[in-house]
Formats: C-alpha cells, structure tokens, sequence
C-alpha cells in the first residue's frame, strides 16, 4: 500500500499517528532495492499549515502547546509585580536628587515673582476713568518738560541775537535769581494752586505719610509749598509723628494745612490716585482734603544760607 505524503492521515489510522521504526523495509518493496528509513521525509511539497479552525479540530496527539497558550491568565500579575519591584523601594540617583532640588528653587522663584507682581501693582484693580486720569497726568508732565525746553531755547536764541548782550544777559539773570528764590523760599511767592488739609484725630499720621503728599505734589509740578507756616524746600526733612511732627526740626500740629503753588488740575488728581495719599491716610482713620484756589500765597521765608564749602565755578 502506497502512502500519499500530501494526505492528511485519518483519525484512528496509526500509520499516521506513530511512525514505524527506522530501517523496517517497506512493504511490497522490491528485492535489490535499498531500503529507505523513514527518519527522512520525502522530498515533496512542504504541507500546508493546518488553519486554526482545523487545528482546533482535529490536534494531534503529543503536540507540545505554543509558549503563548495560557499565559494570559499569570501574564497580569508577573506584571504589576514587576512594576511594584521597580517603584519600590525608589532608587534616586544623584542626579535625580540635583533636578529636583533644581525645580524645586524655580516653582519657589516663580511663586515670588507672581506674587510679588500681583501685590505690588497699585493699579491692577484701577478703574478706568482713574487710569486715563493718570495718563493725562503723564501728559501734562510731558507738556511741561516741552515747554521748559523751549523757554531755554528761546533765551539761548535771544543772547545770541540780541545787540546788547550784556543787558540781556542781565535781565535773564535777574529773572533766573527770582525763580531760584522762590524754590530756595527766599522770597515770597503767588499764583494758582490748591489747599490740602489733612486731619488727624486719633494721632495715627506718621512723617513718612506727609513725606509721600510733598513727594506727590512735586512730582505734580508744585512749585512752592508751605506747611503750618514752615516753607519746604529740597532739603527738607520730616521727623517724629501724631502729637510730636517736625518739619526741620519746627513742631507742626494737625490738622496739617499745606499751601501749594501749581496748575489745580494737576495737583488735585495726583492726590487722588488709587493707592495715593488720600487713601493712605483714609486707611489710618485720617481725612484729606482738596479745595483749588485761583491765587494761593506762599509767604513763609527761609534765610538764605551761604554755603560752606561750595563754589561757583563760573567766571
């Protein structure tokens, strides 16, 4: 009987199921004829994979199962076990530990910042109307610069086109020595501006706070300022508080009267700002109060004082 390679063997056929030992001659073999051990397969066609519906069917006996078959079921928890040895313990490095030192200093440097950015704007929670009042302000500021710049301007070109230059030269001097008298409080002085009286009840207004107002009112464009009849000048200071204030070492008492010369609509607004000095005051249960007045009189005088080292330089 002749066995086809390429036929599948039958169930129960134990041909197919258990080879017959090597060297045992084929029956029906020719005499003469070598025999052929059957540990070789013959040559042919390779046979084609059985399909896995096939396979499932009919698997022959002594089949050893695929490495996958089954491992579904402990594939999970090899898993997680090897995951749990790999976190724990934790095993940090030097250079882990130096990143998040490192990371840990910029969260902190970046908190500060925001912070500090958040607390320190006074104008974040400005209203409008406020904002656009300071930036008129800025402009006046501007304005005044401008025009400063061309009154110097225009006195440069009038010494130099002047026929009498010494005369001119005079006349400037003179006009220059009055407007350094007034900001020295040499000499008296007038003109439009406003009255600041700043009430203070329970004692609570500090020197630094008067401080911040003439800082405020200059920055405004005062140009003279005089407080309970005691002139302010650059070298002014302020001392002490409540029932002890001194302005260059003279007692002032609330409630504080300050006389300033200055454009009204400048000075007022610089007093009002979110966060300016009237809300300071007001925090520390003080009062503050604006009135503009088209002629404000500044007459209290200081001595003028020769000084003890410097010079002119000028010829």
């Amino acid at each position: 009987m002749s066995v086809n390679p390429n036929e599948k063997p039958e169930p129960g056929d134990e041909r197919a199921e258990r080879p017959e030992p090597a060297g045992k001659p084929v029956a029906g073999a020719a005499p003469g004829v070598p025999e052929v051990s059957e540990a070789r397969p013959a040559a042919g066609p390779a046979e084609p994979e059985a399909r896995p519906s096939e396979g499932a069917e009919s698997a022959p006996e002594g089949a050893v199962p695929s490495p996958g078959a089954g491992a579904g079921a402990g594939a999970a928890p090899d898993g997680r076990r090897r995951l749990a040895d790999a976190l724990w313990p934790p095993r940090i490095t030097r250079a882990q530990l130096i990143v998040a030192l490192l990371l840990a200093c910029l969260g902190f440097g970046l908190a500060i910042q925001v912070s500090s950015t958040s607390e320190g704007s006074a104008l974040r929670g400005a209203r409008q109307e406020d904002l656009v009042r300071i930036l008129d302000e800025l402009d006046d500021r501007t304005q005044r610069l401008e025009d400063e710049k061309t009154r110097l301007e225009k006195q440069r070109s009038e010494l130099e086109s002047s026929s009498d230059q010494a005369e001119e030269a005079r006349r400037q001097t003179a006009e220059k020595e009055r407007q350094l008298g007034i900001l020295a409080g040499t000499v008296a002085a007038e003109g439009p501006g406003i009255t600041l009286t700043v009430s203070d009840p329970v004692g609570a207004v500090e020197s630094d706070m008067l401080l911040d107002a003439i800082q405020e009112l200059r920055a405004a464009g005062a140009e003279a300022i005089q407080v309970d009849g005691v002139r302010v000048v650059a070298n002014s200071y302020f001392t002490g508080g409540g029932d002890d204030m001194r302005i260059d070492g003279t007692q002032v008492t609330a409630p504080y009267v300050f006389k300033v010369i200055g454009k009204p609509e400048d000075l007022e607004p610089a007093l009002n700002i979110p966060g300016g000095v009237v809300q300071t005051l007001e925090k520390e249960q003080a009062t503050a109060t604006v009135e503009r007045s088209a002629k404000i009189v500044v007459d209290a005088l200081r001595p003028a004082k020769r000084p003890d080292y410097a010079r002119s330089s000028s010829p």
